[in-house]
């Protein structure tokens, strides 16, 4: 199974960005998929997801300017984002918890995509 990230970029500050993420390979079915970044020198964060009730969720620093969203028949994730600014400048990840077919019966575990780096120039 594969996470493909794309759509990072160089944006000025106040612009916007769209990012996606498909998953590929043998997958029986996707429990979640969501989007954490991590900035130089910091940890990993959470950035979107959705909750069990599938509603959304967001750090509070993106609230109100990234939405998130799914299209669950091409497994994909994608996160826009508004009115960004220098501190939204990362490598964002898509995420997602998915069940696999295998020659040894399915199994269920956690993936990563590559990275995607958006950087915001104020």
């Amino acid at each position: 199974v594969q996470l493909q990230a794309s759509g990072g970029g160089l944006v000025q500050a106040g612009g916007s960005l769209s990012l996606s993420c498909v998953a590929s390979g043998s997958i029986l079915s996707i429990d979640y998929m969501d989007w954490y970044r991590q900035a130089p020198g910091k940890e990993r964060e959470l950035v979107a997801t959705f909750t069990s009730a599938e509603s959304e969720n967001y750090a509070g620093s993106v609230k109100g300017r990234f939405t998130i969203s799914r299209d669950k028949a091409h497994n994909s994730v994608y996160l826009h984002m508004n009115s960004l600014k220098s501190e939204d400048t990362a490598v964002y990840y898509c995420h997602a918890g998915i069940s696999v077919f295998s020659d040894r019966g399915p199994y269920y575990d956690e993936f990563w995509g590559q990275g995607t780096l958006v950087t915001v120039s104020s």
